[in-house]
């Protein structure tokens, strides 16, 4: 404490009347205080170091968590937004470009359909057998009315599948097809097909639903379609209905066939 410092002082004064010990015990006693003026500083930077350190972690936090909310809700908004646009988007680009087993969407191509509906007669025919489904949520009995068809590339074909509403209320339906073997999905055509749109059935009501297609005579021209005998077209019918946007969307449960 500084009254020791004064005390040394004083004694260093009174008995300092000779100059030169008075300026020795001075210089004696500066150090002194330095050293105690900066072990103080010490103190103070080592209390308020350990809190400004604090301060800037919070603040690194809370601008990785507003980076990481806000990466979160845009995220968020982009699903919602492609759950809204799935049903669109997936007509649009599988049905044109065949992919995922889609078949193409004929009257949408480019050019006369006609001019491609050519049965090639000296090719084997084809064997399109046909299969349905619904999710465990929608109450509908959904079959192929027949096992098979067989036709040449370029010869045009018409397929029913008959639906029944089995519950107690109206209930819009909405089906999904796929073709097996994948790689064939790009010369299978549909021209007529009750796919993607709605089908609204009454309460115990039963339909009819036509499928007109054909295989693309170009079928016959790629090597890797040589093996190909047997094709499947399978439709899925799921439960849909009219969001507050008035968009139809399929109910968002669980979809396994029933």
């Amino acid at each position: 404490m500084r009254p020791k410092v004064y005390a040394v002082v004083s004694t260093c004064t009174s008995a300092g009347k000779n100059a030169a010990k008075f300026s020795h015990c001075v210089r004696s006693t500066q150090p002194k205080l330095t050293i105690r003026s900066i072990s103080q500083s010490t103190r103070k930077s080592q209390e308020h170091g350990p809190s400004a350190q604090w301060e800037a972690a919070r603040a690194n936090a809370k601008f990785k968590n507003r980076t990481a909310l806000f990466y979160g809700t845009s995220l968020g908004i982009g699903v919602l937004a492609l759950a809204y646009a799935s049903v669109p988007l997936y007509k649009m680009i599988c049905q044109q470009m065949g992919w995922n087993g889609q078949p193409v969407k004929t009257h949408d191509a480019s050019g006369d359909p006609a001019l491609r509906l050519k049965p090639l007669e000296d090719h084997r025919r084809l064997r399109i057998t046909f299969n349905g489904s619904v999710s465990d949520v929608l109450p509908w009995k959904f079959t192929p009315q027949q096992r098979e068809v067989r036709v040449l590339p370029g010869e045009t074909a018409l397929a029913f599948f008959t639906a029944t509403n089995k519950s107690d209320a109206d209930i819009i339906g909405v089906a999904t097809y796929s073709v097996t073997p994948g790689q064939v999905a790009p010369y299978f055509s549909k021209i007529q097909c009750f796919c993607f749109e709605e089908q609204r059935l009454n309460a115990g009501e039963t339909v009819d639903m036509p499928v007109f297609f054909f295989i693309d005579p170009e079928f016959a021209k790629d090597p890797q379609m040589r093996n190909i005998d047997t094709i499947t077209l399978s439709y899925t019918f799921f439960k849909a209905r009219y969001d507050k946007n008035g968009v139809l969307t399929t109910v968002p449960l669980a979809m396994q066939p029933a």
